[in-house]
Formats: structure tokens, sequence, C-alpha cells
């Protein structure tokens, strides 16, 4: 089995032991790394609002999957890891607009705290993008 990684243009830099995404195969299953709310710079967005946040990490997801040709509907598993589970059941209104039937399948777990405690919500997902729009991303790094 083959499997590469990507920390594709468009969003933060790695800053530990991780990649942004990771493919696999023949290069239709898309592995994401769990996105937080952080800008290109790896500056945090919306510091003490969750639909900020969630916005910002559902861009971030949008835009490594962009970087392989991928869509939003190409996920088809996510976790959200939430700091605050009452607060993040009200930011559903925001997955409408990234998600349509058939919904990717999900899984929430509160967690006390992420890697920085002003984020609030990170999530990770596995997508499989279509050979005929899967392309190699423009990328920093890929081993």
């Amino acid at each position: 089995m083959s499997i590469k990684s990507y920390n594709p243009d468009g969003v933060w830099k790695p800053f530990g032991a991780f990649s942004i995404a990771v493919a696999q195969g023949s290069g239709k299953i898309v592995h994401l790394k769990g996105q937080v709310s952080l800008d290109e710079q790896g500056n945090i967005v919306g510091e003490g609002n969750i639909e900020a946040q969630v916005e910002k990490v559902l861009e971030n997801m949008q835009a490594v999957l962009s970087s392989f040709g991928g869509r939003m509907e190409d996920l088809y598993t996510l976790t959200h890891h939430v700091t605050n589970i009452e607060a993040f059941m009200r930011t559903g209104h925001i997955r409408t607009r990234y998600f349509q039937p058939p919904y990717p399948v999900t899984t929430t777990v509160e967690v006390s705290r992420l890697y920085h405690p002003a984020l609030m919500v990170e999530i990770t997902g596995s997508a499989e993008i279509p050979l005929d729009r899967y392309k190699e991303p423009n990328s920093d790094e890929s081993n």
C-alpha cells in the first residue's frame, strides 16, 4: 500500500509531527488531519466564537480537499472534537452550507481542551475523490 502525505498551499503549515492530508492507494482516498480554526499564517480565527471557528474549520477542510480536486461532498466520515458540545450543536446551520445529503457519517466527542485553550473545535475526516477529478496538490512538502 502506498501512502503519501501533503501540506498543501492555502492552509496553515504543520508545526509538529503530522501532515495536513494523506492520500492512500491509487489516489482517491484522502485522510484529512484534524482541522482547527487557524488562518494561513497560523493565527486563531474566531476566538471565543464557536460559529466563527466552525466556519473556518470547514473552510480549511474545503481548501485541503480542493487542492486534491475534491469537494466537501467527497467526505464520507468526520470526527468532531469540541470543548462545548451544547454550543457546537447550535452550529448545524453552518454545516448545511457545506454538506448536502447524503451526509458524511459523523462522530462528535466533547474534550476538556484542544492543543491551544482558545480553540473550541477540531474536525478530521476522510474523503473518496473520483479518479477523474483527483490531482496531486501543490505542496511545500510531500513524501
